[in-house]
């Protein structure tokens, strides 16, 4: 492993200095202004993060393109598991706070039918955890789950009375008082959903390993009906595949935890992982990344199944719920400056909260970039600027911020059998096409909105860990410009800048900041209703487990060949 992670440092920093060169022979030719100069420091402090994309994604294609099975590859328990594993006693926590049961409950049914059918259901029990506090819902909550019971009679059901310490502190008092005998925890959240085989895998992963305190499965988006979740989770899940894959084979025993669709051996993460409040008081928000770094330092392995089959979450079905939640992790992720300087963690562990301190922190840095770059084309810095230049250094930085999208998207196109999954490689290039242009758009926007917010952080802006919206809706052109008038506003002042003082550079800013100009109608269309019903007609970024829902319902729709009416004698819902 150590081997492993010090070639995978001087990937990064190779791939760091090849970004600062570019950057170097853009601005070296004109002279150097004090913009050009602040805009190069902060393009500087984004440079690692954009290595470590395009690092992991790189060494994550090569994994996935070469190795028979390639989460085996970076996980050995995978290569340990024995026939008929999988045995030992379960927990299943389904962490609630205000949500709508009807969308909560089916998937949690499919699972169990499903460990039903494996012979499995004996060994695992139903929890749900909520931490709903309006008397209404919580209400409205417990009839939804006690005529659930009458199906599962198994499930149990706990109502905290106060919510201290948020999703953590749910968990930790269901194991402090509920969980005896259990000796491992699935835990989800109220919008995911796993395969039945996915779990049994997890648990036989545990079982093969009595050293692993977590495993992590991948994640991927639900079938959504709207145009936001479904162009996002489109990219995300490619991505996603080859990151992983390459951060866990440089990372191994000390990889990420991200808070759901994880299986936990209980003992060691009761003992580990109680948090306490940070020093100023305060209680920890992102809880999930210092619960891996605790169990790091004790000697324990949190691992990464670089393996998305039988693993999903719903997300955000619009853009104001995407920057709400953004901003709920970039509050959490910030506290973690506190924890770096605390004794007791291993330098991969403060590495793993500094990796989450700079998916952020890059955001205000993007934007310096962006305003000292337009500043310097309008004092006239950038005439004598080599385009040649410029244009590799803007089409370097695109190709690793998205390499690992881009090298998902390789992966599909190179194996036949993963692209028939998307409906064959013509229907996943116009998929792929469809994404990139919608995070052309989004990510300025995303970008400025991160930037907004931290530069408020210090002054006591807050975001707190609310109850989330979590379904489809439409909005109106006033409810987004309420919203993003700071980021078209920002915007034009940009293109205005740049259009009085230096038309020459507009072009150059174009795929940076235009986002930020059509951020109002971007965040109309991508919610509306009938963009939404377009998309899905036309099958348009449809991911494997839409298609194969939308075959199922053509099945089960077909005559039978007994009466092609589609009907029989004993009526139309008989069964054929």
């Amino acid at each position: 492993m150590v081997l492993r992670r010090l070639a995978f440092a001087l990937l990064c920093l190779a791939l760091t200095g090849a970004q600062l060169w570019l950057a170097a022979r853009v601005i070296a030719p004109s002279g150097w202004t004090v913009w050009e100069g602040l805009a190069l420091l902060c393009f500087a402090g984004t440079a690692p993060w954009t290595a470590l994309c395009a690092g992991n994604a790189l060494v994550g294609l090569l994994i996935l393109l070469r190795a028979p099975h390639p989460p085996a590859a970076v996980l050995p328990a995978l290569r340990r598991i024995r026939p008929g594993g999988g045995r030992m006693w379960t927990a299943i926590a389904v962490c609630i706070r205000n949500e709508a049961m009807e969308q909560v409950l089916p998937p949690l049914a499919r699972l169990l039918d499903g460990l039903a059918e494996a012979g499995a259901a004996g060994r695992f029990t139903l929890w749900f955890l909520s931490d709903t506090q309006e008397p209404s819902l919580a209400a409205a909550e417990a009839a939804a789950i006690e005529a659930f019971r009458g199906r599962y009679p198994g499930l149990r059901y706990r109502r905290r009375e106060g919510n201290a310490g948020f999703k953590a502190g749910n968990v930790m008092d269901f194991l402090d008082n509920h969980a005896q005998g259990a000796e491992l925890m699935l835990c989800l959240d109220a919008d995911s959903e796993m395969s039945a085989a996915a779990v049994l895998r997890l648990v036989a992963c545990m079982e093969a390993d009595p050293q692993l305190a977590i495993l992590q499965q991948l994640i991927v988006g639900r079938p959504a009906a709207a145009a936001f979740p479904r162009l996002f989770q489109f990219g995300m899940r490619a991505g996603m595949r080859a990151w992983a894959t390459g951060q866990a084979w440089w990372q191994g025993p000390e990889g990420p935890y991200w808070g759901h669709n994880a299986i936990i051996r209980i003992e060691p993460f009761r003992r580990h992982c109680r948090l306490e409040a940070l020093p100023d008081g305060s209680p920890i928000l992102s809880h999930d990344q210092v619960e891996a770094v605790r169990l790091h330092a004790a000697g324990w392995k949190v691992c990464c199944l670089p393996e998305e089959a039988g693993s999903l979450e719903g997300n955000p079905p619009a853009l104001p719920e995407f920057m709400a939640r953004d901003l709920r992790w970039a509050a959490g992720n910030m506290q973690y400056f506190a924890l770096l300087r605390l004794p007791g963690m291993t330098w991969m562990g403060r590495w793993q909260l500094l990796q989450a301190i700079l998916l952020f922190l890059g955001a205000p840095l993007w934007t310096g970039v962006l305003a000292f770059a337009a500043l310097n084309a309008a004092a006239g810095g950038a005439v004598e600027t080599p385009g040649a230049s410029l244009l590799a250094l803007m089409a370097a930085v695109w190709a690793m911020l998205h390499a690992p999208k881009l090298c998902g998207y390789a992966e599909v196109l190179a194996k036949p059998g993963l692209a028939a999954a998307y409906g064959g490689r013509a229907a996943f290039l116009r998929g792929a096409g469809a994404e990139l242009a919608f995070t052309t758009l989004l990510d300025p926007v995303s970008i400025l909105n991160k930037a907004m917010f931290l530069a408020r952080l210090p002054f006591g802006a807050r975001q707190g860990w609310a109850p989330q919206n979590r379904a489809a809706r439409g909005i109106g052109w006033a409810d987004a410009a309420r919203l993003l008038w700071p980021h078209t506003l920002f915007g034009a002042l940009v293109f205005g800048l740049l259009l009085v003082a230096a038309p020459g550079a507009v072009g150059w800013a174009l795929p940076w900041a235009g986002g930020l100009l059509l951020a109002i109608p971007f965040c109309v269309v991508t919610a509306a209703p009938r963009f939404s019903a377009g998309l899905r007609r036309r099958g348009l970024a449809a991911t494997p487990e839409e298609l194969a829902m939308d075959g199922a319902v053509q099945l089960a729709l077909r005559p039978s060949p007994a009466s092609p009416s589609g009907t029989s004698p004993a009526g139309p819902l008989a069964p054929s």
